[in-house]
């Protein structure tokens, strides 16, 4: 079920062969076509086969933009927006050809209103780059999906990660942003201001649309002061329940708490190894605390205290950053912890995300149907939103064994929808989850493409993700 919308579409050969003399006339050495450049901006970070684009054009200002998205709309050339490549969907490759747009030199921090607390970049700025920009001024931007991202990339696909239970996700952090339309013109969504009542939220249509509806050029982003004191810690439980038990009471309390991951007891078998840690190999949950120094000392003594109830081992916390930067890095090195307990083997990485008061469920009926089919898989969750992912390891060679993961994604899609959830919380959707989605919303759909029918009339962005247009 994966690979089923997983197909090329219809070539534009003339329309192809246009575009591509005249960007490389225009464009000069910023126009490339050698095969292994377009395959480095085609779909590499998952299993989904690579589908390149005929061209990759190296943009440096919005001009540039325009210009390429005006030339592709005169011929009817498909336009595939690329940051960093880092997501898992499928959403760069280009399963009708076309020009893939390279975003990695329009990576300028335009502007930054301390006083305001917001920011405007280019989208290709890494959140990593921007951080580094903003540590000065007492700013930082809290969005962390792990992989250092692009900006517009993030924003594209609605990412979230390991902050998101305190500081939201790209939906609650872009105030604004400028996109080139199919007219190759562009478009500025929203002004600074922190709220407003004029006409429709352009902004969020753009913000997950995955380059369906424009090419964002730039994006203004909400930002957020550097604690003054930040406590991480780490508590081992005996079951999933229980874990997940002390996160929803941890909710329900209103501890501010700014992460708290869940790591099922094999990933933390896998960080151990890949990461020289010891820590207890059962479900564990990885905290964060931010405030002042008493705040992030009451918050971790208060969830010592529900983790006890809940039968939880001690619960070992630092402020101490060195601790905490290695806790961190294990778990932003989960991935690869995982893909390390069986080298051969390829990955498919996926996620879903249900009402927190039923994770539990969730996460307990997956690991049994992970167990009764004999697959190697582990589960790492953003627990205090809902959302876990599943790194499931297999021969992507044998096509029983292929045949037999895309069974249990199709399970686990449909277990989450059936607890009233969805089949992405920030993965996105793009080729991987085009059939879940039209499980999941159903006539929602169709007013999709009807909004993209209207905003792009002839399939040019980034076709073939998130829904058929035809």
């Amino acid at each position: 079920m994966v690979l089923s919308d997983v197909r090329a579409g219809a070539r534009n050969e003339a329309g192809i062969a246009a575009v591509c003399g005249i960007l490389k006339q225009s464009l000069g050495e910023r126009f490339q076509t050698g095969a292994s450049l377009r395959g480095q901006h085609a779909h590499t970070t998952t299993y989904i086969p690579s589908q390149l684009p005929d061209g990759v054009a190296f943009v440096e200002s919005s001009e540039d933009v325009k210009a390429i998205v005006r030339t592709c709309a005169e011929h009817k050339v498909p336009v595939i927006p690329f940051g960093t490549g880092s997501s898992l969907e499928g959403q760069v490759n280009a399963p009708s050809g076309g020009i893939s747009i390279d975003f990695s030199r329009m990576n300028r921090v335009l502007e930054v209103n301390a006083e305001d607390l917001d920011c405007r970049v280019e989208p290709g700025v890494t959140r990593d780059q921007l951080n580094t920009h903003l540590r000065d001024t007492g700013l930082f931007f809290p969005i962390d999906p792990g992989a250092n991202a692009s900006i517009g990339g993030m924003a594209s696909t609605r990412a979230s990660g390991t902050n998101a239970v305190r500081y939201g996700t790209m939906k609650d952090a872009v105030l604004s942003v400028t996109a080139v339309t199919a007219n190759g013109e562009e478009i500025r969504t929203a002004r600074r201001a922190r709220k407003s009542s004029a006409g429709y939220d352009l902004t969020r249509l753009f913000v997950g649309a995955e380059g369906t509806l424009g090419v964002l050029t730039s994006v203004t982003l909400r930002l957020h002061g550097i604690p003054q004191k930040i406590s991480g810690g780490v508590c081992a439980f005996p079951t999933i329940k229980a874990a997940c038990d002390a996160v929803i009471m941890t909710i329900q309390m209103g501890i501010p708490v700014a992460r708290i991951e869940l790591l099922d007891d094999l990933q933390i078998r896998a960080c151990n190894a890949y990461s020289g840690l010891a820590y207890q190999e059962s479900p564990t949950l990885f905290l964060e605390f931010h405030g002042t120094e008493e705040t992030v000392r009451l918050q971790a003594e208060q969830f010592g205290e529900i983790a006890a109830e809940c039968g939880g081992g001690n619960f070992q916390w630092t402020a101490n950053a060195e601790e905490r930067s290695k806790l961190w890095k294990a778990r932003h090195d989960a991935y690869w912890a995982s893909r390390a307990l069986a080298p051969g083997l390829n990955a498919l990485s996926t996620d879903v995300c249900v009402p927190i008061s039923r994770l539990a469920d969730c996460v307990t009926e997956t690991q049994e149907d992970i167990r009764k089919h004999g697959h190697l898989a582990t589960i790492v969750g953003h627990a205090g939103d809902g959302n876990f992912h599943v790194l499931i390891l297999f021969d992507d060679k044998d096509a029983k064994e292929v045949a037999g993961v895309e069974e249990f994604v199709g399970r686990l899609n449909a277990r989450a929808l059936s607890m009233d959830g969805t089949c992405t919380g920030e993965h996105g959707v793009g080729q991987g989850k085009m059939a879940f989605l039209e499980l999941e919303l159903d006539g929602a759909v169709d007013i999709m493409r009807e909004i993209k029918r209207a905003v792009d009339p002839d399939d040019i962005f980034n076709p073939g993700k998130i829904f058929r247009l035809r």
